[in-house]
């Protein structure tokens, strides 16, 4: 039961005194400060108005520490994102800082894929993992970059990096964009996604190689979402021969119609 700890730590982050919250909420001060202190507990209608004036959940405020919340998940909470009021289940995802306490963009290359699909909930194994910063990026959001091998996803190059944002709340998620996904069976994935989990409980997974057959995955083989927001890679992507046989066809037409116009001028 974490109810105690989480308001004094909501309270804190909103500024207010024990005076404020106690006057917004209409009881006594000795009264918060025994809530907050675990000498006294909660009746159902003090939940429902803490949860209410925090915009939490009270599920959240009785059944998560709050304080092991990376900052990118506070902000979601603080935002509405609360799982807990929309139904769905709360990950809290491991992550690390630097210096001045601002999340890092861990790095998951070919070789760590393995060992990323056991260890993506250790902190042992997340804080060894390089990382950097892209100054950017929202500092509200949490990202992670995958390395991606094949050619599934072409025109992105094989073994180019794909920088995901973490998805707390699959509901969330959004057909025809492209995510990364860490699965049970098949570890990471890149896919173009089809959101399905409302009707069907399973996500479609596409390719843009065409090549490459569309399949369904069931969320409960599903263990992370990043939400794809761009790509790194040392290659250009190949060009759209396709495109460009088009736009010379189109010019040759137009040639030809213009040599017909010339004739007919004459």
């Amino acid at each position: 039961m974490y109810f105690n700890s989480n308001i004094k730590f909501l309270r804190k982050r909103k500024g207010c005194t024990q005076d404020d919250v106690a006057y917004t909420l209409d009881m006594k001060r000795s009264t918060l400060s025994g809530y907050e202190n675990k000498v006294a507990e909660p009746s159902i209608d003090t939940l429902v108005s803490f949860s209410k004036y925090y915009n939490v959940a009270i599920d959240t405020l009785v059944k998560i520490d709050l304080t092991e919340l990376s900052e990118s998940q506070l902000s979601q909470l603080e935002r509405g994102y609360d799982v807990y009021i929309t139904g769905s289940k709360l990950r809290v995802l491991t992550t690390t800082v630097d210096n001045e306490n601002e999340e890092n963009i861990e790095l998951i290359n070919e070789k760590a894929k393995a060992g990323y699909a056991n260890g993506y909930a250790d902190p042992e194994y997340i804080k060894v993992l390089p990382a950097f910063q892209l100054p950017f990026l929202s500092k509200q959001k949490k990202y992670r970059a995958f390395q991606i091998t094949g050619d599934s996803m072409h025109p992105i190059p094989d073994g180019s990096w794909v920088i995901g944002e973490f998805i707390q709340n699959w509901n969330f998620i959004k057909s025809k964009h492209a995510y990364i996904l860490l699965t049970l069976n098949e570890g990471v994935v890149f896919k173009v996604v089809e959101n399905k989990i409302k009707t069907d409980k399973i996500l479609a997974l596409h390719s843009l190689n065409p090549f490459y057959k569309s399949y369904d995955i069931p969320v409960n083989q599903i263990k992370e979402v990043w939400k794809f927001i761009n790509f790194i890679s040392s290659e250009l992507p190949e060009p759209n021969i396709e495109k460009e046989e088009m736009v010379e066809t189109i010019r040759i037409l137009k040639n030809e119609v213009k040599a017909i116009q010339t004739r007919l001028d004459l």
